[in-house]
């Protein structure tokens, strides 16, 4: 396997693997599945700030990722939320995320960058609705 090509796939499941967690995260909260929010068994108060709008974040960012379905801008969403419960919630605690229980939030955030920055990478629903017109027009200009 080519080295571009392990780059593509390691990306890919980088992407995944990642909304996956944040998904599970999200549905947790919004539903009290797998534990529910933070262990409690319960689900997030329906519109509750910021925990509610947090989950819906996770739920559908994390989604949006694993599809590559506009990913760019939910990864960047989705980094910022993590920015903010880091800033808000744990450094109120201490400063250090091992101190103040921020580990989480913090490799999100910046697991959530990097997608931002880099994409969704080849095996992404975007890249595939992007190629169908381009090959549509192509099509249409080889048959004229």
């Amino acid at each position: 396997m080519s080295s571009a090509r392990s780059a593509a796939l390691t990306l890919a499941l980088f992407r995944v693997v990642t909304g996956l967690l944040f998904a599970f995260h999200g549905a947790s909260s919004l539903f009290g599945w797998f534990g529910g929010n933070r262990g409690s068994g319960q689900a997030v108060e329906f519109a509750a700030w910021p925990g509610w709008w947090a989950a819906l974040i996770q739920l559908a960012g994390g989604l949006l990722v694993i599809a590559g379905l506009g990913a760019r801008p939910a990864a960047l969403l989705c980094s910022g939320s993590m920015a903010y419960a880091y800033f808000v919630v744990h450094q109120e605690i201490a400063l250090l995320p091992l101190n103040n229980g921020g580990e989480t939030a913090a490799l999100f955030c910046w697991s959530f960058l990097i997608i931002a920055v880099l994409g969704p990478g080849a095996f992404a629903l975007d890249n595939l609705l992007r190629r169908r017109p381009a090959e549509a027009r192509q099509a249409l200009a080889t048959a004229s």
